[in-house]
């Protein structure tokens, strides 16, 4: 089934929420999968119906879908419906009845200094050229360093570089941030361009990908996540060392020096404080544990 307005909804998640691609590819997952829920149902999307509402959710739990994956495709159809009343004069009166299953709230899982260090000596004796190694460095530093999202680290382009004291970025739904870098990074940036096998910066266009694969194509998240992946097994890392979680490791090591939280939701590039309030749960629970081994009455309790 086709929605009226669907086109133009996915453009407009594009061209001006300027979300990613794997994002809209999730909505786009979504919004076909409610679809044919309706096809098999025999009914339309407009208007929306409350009672064909809880048999699409009764639906998508019948399938032993996750919780989260179940609010995120109810969150894509309340973004698809409050499109439609917004821009496409639609006749929905409320949409407040259109919710998903609370979920509980995942606490963000960073990984220890010692832990980035031992990732960073695995990557250092990884058996890769070179100029790979050096352009998986500069990734991991941008990651760690200055909590950039993988997305935000492979967006970037020959116009950023080169990296000096600050870096302003367009990140997760076209917000504008400056971001504070460490000399490491753009050391770091300015060796792997030095060693890649490639036009330089000065004979590619402004727009030309920064990070390059052994192909000279743009370099993919996937690649990067196989890499760690192969780099967390070698060091014998938690399975939670991932990507994100060195932007985790970034935020806690900022708020366990006494960071602002405020000053800490800009440098994310959260929408919303509560989202890096979560950081204190993980630092307070950094803290009991840290208590709990030391205090001398600790065990006495």
């Amino acid at each position: 089934m086709r929605f009226s307005w669907q086109a133009d909804w996915m453009r407009y998640l594009q061209d001006e929420r300027r979300y990613p691609e794997n994002t809209l590819h999730a909505y786009q997952r979504d919004i076909d999968d409610y679809g044919a829920f309706l096809v098999q149902e025999a009914t339309d999307a407009m208007p929306p119906s409350r009672a064909i509402f809880r048999r699409y959710l009764a639906h998508l739990q019948s399938r032993g879908l996750a919780r989260t994956t179940i609010a995120r495709r109810i969150s894509t159809l309340r973004s698809y419906y409050r499109y439609g009343l917004r821009h496409a004069g639609a006749d929905i009166p409320d949409l407040s009845w259109m919710k998903a299953p609370k979920i509980a709230t995942a606490l963000p899982k960073a990984i220890t200094q010692s832990q980035t260090d031992d990732l960073l000596k695995a990557l250092a004796s990884a058996p890769i050229e070179g100029w790979q190694k050096q352009r998986d460095y500069a990734v991991l530093l941008l990651l760690y360093g200055a909590g950039l999202r993988l997305s935000e680290a492979l967006g970037l382009t020959i116009s950023d570089v080169p990296l000096t004291d600050w870096l302003r970025l367009t990140g997760k739904g076209g917000k504008i941030r400056e971001i504070p870098l460490l000399p490491v990074i753009g050391v770091a940036v300015t060796a792997y361009l030095d060693q890649r096998p490639f036009a330089g910066p000065s004979e590619q266009p402004a727009d030309a990908p920064l990070f390059l694969s052994s192909r000279g194509n743009p370099l993919g998240a996937r690649a990067v996540q196989r890499r760690i992946e192969a780099l967390r097994a070698a060091a014998n890392l938690p399975s939670h060392t991932t990507p994100h979680a060195l932007r985790h490791a970034f935020a806690t090591s900022l708020l366990a020096g006494g960071g602002d939280l405020r000053a800490i939701q800009q440098l994310l590039g959260h929408a919303s404080l509560s989202t890096t309030q979560r950081y204190t749960h993980v630092d307070t629970a950094r803290l009991k544990e840290v208590h709990h081994q030391t205090h001398p009455r600790a065990k006495s309790k």
